[in-house]
């Protein structure tokens, strides 16, 4: 009894190990192959539970995901000018065949980068040896892009891969020629910045020139119509006062004399030498005449 207990237990076991060894599981995130003695019997590509034959069988995941291939350090090339560019770039791309793709790089991943590098930097140099600096610079960068995925697509299905993309992340002059092209950029601009400060000075000279040659202008025509506006005054002033002097004559000779007697005696310490007798002291001798 305990002996066929025991057989039940060991034959449980062993079905059980079986049964671990012939289900495998497939994630949404991969593919896999089936082999049988080294050949593929089938591909999956659909998530789920899966079964195999045990020990005569043997599975093998790839990553399905858009995976990045990313050149690291720059690469130089050579544009149409014959002049260097150093470009930064990566690469978008995922596993479509994985038949076609174990069949082509043995499912190595490494393989398969390298020949994606070499499509990319063979097109690269074919697509930059057409065009100038500043088409790929700025002129025709998204053309570049296109043309260079479109290329290393074509090549890449070959080894069951698809390329979602192809981008320039920066291009760039080498370092030795960065520092002569930035240094001429800034000798450039500092001529632009002088002649900009020379022109805007001589046109500030020109503006204070015209102000002051307009200040000079409206001080003449106000100088000559206040001495216009003054001589007018003083031909009413002098009429009126001949209009009014002329009615008593011997009146204006009495004003003339008390003027002149205010201005000859504005101090107590003032002296004049005079005969008693002149003409200067009528009115002082005899003021009744004034009233006449």
């Amino acid at each position: 009894m305990k002996k066929n207990i025991g057989n039940v237990l060991i034959g449980a076991a062993v079905a059980l190990i079986l049964l671990s060894m012939s289900v495998f599981v497939v994630d949404q995130r991969q593919n896999a192959i089936v082999f049988q003695l080294g050949e593929v019997v089938s591909v999956k590509t659909e998530p789920g539970l899966y079964f195999k034959v045990p020990l005569m069988q043997n599975v093998r995941f790839f990553d399905s995901r858009i995976l990045t291939l990313d050149t690291g350090e720059p690469e130089r090339f050579i544009t149409a000018e014959k002049k260097n560019v150093m470009v930064d770039s990566f690469v978008k791309w995922r596993i479509v065949d994985v038949k076609q793709y174990y069949i082509s790089v043995g499912g190595d991943e490494m393989r398969a980068v390298t020949r994606l590098m070499q499509t990319v930097n063979s097109s690269m140099r074919e697509e930059f040896g057409k065009r100038t600096i500043h088409e790929v610079v700025s002129g025709e960068r998204e053309q570049i892009m296109t043309v260079l995925r479109e290329k290393t697509d074509s090549d890449a299905r070959k080894i069951g891969v698809q390329v979602l993309d192809v981008r320039l992340k920066r291009v760039d002059f080498p370092l030795e020629i960065s520092d002569s092209v930035y240094r001429r950029m800034d000798a450039e601009r500092k001529r632009v910045a002088n002649e900009l400060r020379a022109s805007g000075a001589a046109e500030g000279e020109k503006i204070k020139a015209n102000a002051d040659k307009q200040r000079q202008v409206i001080l003449a025509e106000a100088y000559r119509e206040a001495q216009k506006t003054k001589g007018e005054g003083d031909a009413r002033a002098t009429a009126l006062y001949a209009a009014s002097f002329g009615r008593n004559a011997e009146f204006y000779a009495f004003y003339r004399s008390l003027e002149a007697y205010k201005q000859s005696f504005k101090n107590k310490s003032d002296v004049m030498v005079l005969d008693p007798s002149s003409a200067f002291f009528k009115y002082l001798k005899t003021p009744s005449k004034a009233g006449k």
